[in-house]
């Protein structure tokens, strides 16, 4: 939005209702004349005024409380028309039904009103969220080093909440790094926690020789945060799930470490493989001196592709509860190119829970560059 866009003009504009149709305003203007037209040709003891109240309560449903108010005042002139007919109305009618249409109007603006205000705020904490999360979680380059990198963040219905959900890419001497995670909790905590790991993760895993030892280091920096932050009447753990991937620049396998995070998938050889290391518990839980990471080997071609997710992904339930089948469907997708996986996870997942996420979910899918083939979509 450009400076001054924001002005009275635009003000007013919303509360027409300029966002929608403007042809959508000859509705209830068409009610008013046929009720008034219907009124004059209907038998004398039939009185059809009462029915304008109809038009302002139609026109809240997609208009501004400008908009409303200014069919309400034509409905109550309508109103009066119809009572200097030839067949006079009686004037207590005719003030009866001139007050309920005033005093609907009137309702109906107001709770237009609180709508649009409700919906502004929605908006502007929503624009709020996504701009702290868009600086803390930049969108990864299509190429880092030898890896195709396709990544998508998906936000839940209801972003007014920001997630926890993370990723990273970082270069070292020999080969890329990635990470993905996910800091249990909402909020602008969560987007702390968030904040904390991807910078220890890009400070240190260019310098941080072995995987194992990586994956220590930021264990100890967020069990280290975790301490310093918690309450003391707190009862409640917390902790960020996270996962590890090392492709090196030479040919040879992608080594992994998983920290009690969703499983990643292995397009090899044709088949989709669950990359289900020996289980490790979650970061932050302050089990320091107390715990190794090993990494797991993986043979990493040039055709194969590797698929991170969130539990956001796996977690997604259809109106009928059921869990998107992430494994199932990954089986019978087309492994040509980050891309094209990426694109058919999204697909699936959005026809799964209809359209409507119950939380945050990132997904980081990458391939050996020139590996490619292209995408028969």
């Amino acid at each position: 939005m450009r400076a001054g866009e924001n002005g009275p003009r635009t003000r007013v504009a919303s509360a027409l209702g300029a966002t929608r149709p403007h042809g959508a305003l000859a509705f209830p203007l068409a009610l008013i004349v046929a009720i008034v037209l219907a009124d004059v040709l209907a038998p004398a003891e039939v009185h059809l005024g009462a029915l304008l109240v109809v038009a302002p309560a139609v026109t809240a449903s997609f208009a501004g409380p400008l908009a409303t108010c200014a069919i309400g005042a034509l409905a109550v002139g309508a109103q009066v028309a119809t009572s200097l007919q030839p067949t006079p109305v009686a004037m207590e009618n005719v003030v009866a039904h001139t007050i309920a249409i005033t005093v609907i109007t009137a309702l109906v603006s107001l709770a237009r009103h609180l709508q649009d205000q409700r919906a502004s705020e929605l908006g502007q904490v929503r624009r709020v969220s996504v701009a702290a999360q868009q600086a803390v979680l930049r969108p990864l380059p299509r190429r880092v080093g030898p890896l195709n990198v396709q990544s998508l963040y998906l936000a839940a219905e209801d972003h007014a909440l920001i997630g926890g959900d993370l990723y990273a890419a970082v270069r070292t001497s020999h080969s890329t790094r990635l990470l993905i995670g996910d800091v249990m909790g909402k909020g602008i905590t969560a987007m702390g926690d968030a904040a904390l790991l991807l910078g220890v993760f890009r400070e240190a895993a260019p310098r941080i020789t072995g995987l194992g030892e990586l994956m220590a280091y930021l264990d100890a920096r967020v069990s280290a945060s975790t301490a310093e932050t918690a309450r003391p009447e707190e009862t409640t753990e917390f902790f960020t799930t996270a996962a590890v991937v090392e492709v090196p620049d030479a040919p040879g396998p992608a080594l992994l470490i998983n920290s009690g995070h969703v499983p990643a998938l292995l397009h090899h050889g044709g088949r989709v493989l669950t990359c289900d290391t020996e289980p490790d518990p979650p970061l932050g839980l302050g089990l320091l001196g107390t715990r190794s990471f090993r990494p797991r080997a993986y043979a990493f071609d040039g055709d194969d592709v590797i698929l991170l997710c969130t539990d956001g992904i796996t977690e997604a339930r259809d109106p009928d509860g059921a869990f998107f089948p992430l494994a199932q469907r990954a089986a019978e997708w087309t492994w040509a190119n980050p891309e094209s996986v990426v694109r058919q996870l999204r697909h699936d997942l959005q026809r799964h829970v209809r359209g409507a996420l119950q939380d945050d979910a990132a997904v980081v899918a990458v391939q050996r560059n020139g590996a490619g083939r292209s995408d028969p979509a």
